[in-house]
Formats: C-alpha cells, sequence, structure tokens
C-alpha cells in the first residue's frame, strides 16, 4: 500500500464525488457530474486528480465472502521475537503473498500485527498456520479469534466537510 505523504486539500466538489463514488463505484461519469454539478469534463478532470494523487486508490467490486466459499473469517494477532527489520520486513513481504490475508496491520499493544484472513473451514485455517504463518522466522505467538457475526463492515471513509 502507498504512504501517504501529504494531506490533500479537497473542496466541496472533490469532496461530493469521493462520498458519491465510495456509496455507487459504478456510476457513469455523467450521472456523477450531473449529482456534483458540473461540467462532464471538469467532473471527469477532477476524478483523474484524485487518482493520480492517490486520495482514490482503486475501484473493487466487494464480493460477499460466504457465497464464493470463504465463509470462516478471522483476526489473527502475531507478536514476533524480536522487533529488527529483517524479521519485520520478511514476515510483510511473505503475509503480502497469501490470498487469504485480506488485511495487515503492524499495531500497538499485545501483537506487533493484526491479520484479517478468510478461509473455507477450520482445516483450511489449520493448513494455513502450519504450512504458512508457522513456517515464518522469528514469531514468537499467535493468537486467533473467529468472527462470529459480522455488526458492521464499512469500506466508505467518512469525508470531512470543508
Amino acid at each position: 500500500m502507498k504512504e501517504v505523504t501529504k494531506e490533500i486539500t479537497l473542496d466541496r466538489h472533490d469532496q461530493r464525488i469521493l462520498t458519491l463514488l465510495q456509496q455507487q463505484g459504478r456510476i457513469t461519469n455523467n450521472e456523477l457530474a450531473e449529482q456534483i454539478g458540473l461540467s462532464p469534463a471538469a467532473c471527469w478532470r477532477r476524478v483523474k486528480a484524485l487518482e493520480e494523487s492517490g486520495v482514490i486508490r482503486r475501484f473493487a467490486a466487494l464480493v460477499e465472502p460466504s457465497l464464493v466459499g470463504q465463509p470462516l473469517s478471522a483476526l489473527v494477532m502475531v507478536t514476533l521475537v524480536r522487533h529488527h527489520i529483517d524479521n519485520t520486513a520478511e514476515f510483510e513481504n511473505r503475509i503480502l503473498q497469501y490470498p487469504e490475508v485480506l488485511q495487515c496491520y503492524a499495531t500497538t499493544g499485545n501483537a506487533d500485527f493484526v491479520l484479517r484472513v478468510v478461509i473455507e473451514d477450520m482445516a483450511a485455517y489449520d493448513r494455513f498456520l502450519n504450512e504458512k504463518l508457522f513456517t515464518l522466522n522469528g514469531i514468537s505467538q499467535v493468537s486467533s479469534n473467529f468472527v462470529l457475526r459480522n455488526i458492521k463492515e464499512e469500506t466508505a471513509i467518512p469525508i470531512a466537510k470543508g
């Protein structure tokens, strides 16, 4: 993921564009321009500028995991033996290769990393642990919490109205 170096100043048109695109990613440029109150060309330029600046990282479809054979979700807390740059870099590089890891966060607190993992069942999770996670150097402890039900899962970032 690209590191953010500087906050971008957004005017009311940019804020509205971001709010609408987060709600309706497949909206046409003409529909978006009409709802924002800009010409289609001006709207397109703004969307392109938001993409090029990194404010809009990408467009994607949100897939329901249980409908594609991945109904089990786990939050996995990983603690490393030492906080050495080599251990951390190796762990991060390997985690990037695992498609079942949807998110990986370096954190403060009891764990060094928190992973969100989606898998088909407990046997698949056991294989993930034994064939992937436990093979990594420098891991001291792994703790797993399984999601019983999803209370809230949003993707839209609240856009401050300036």
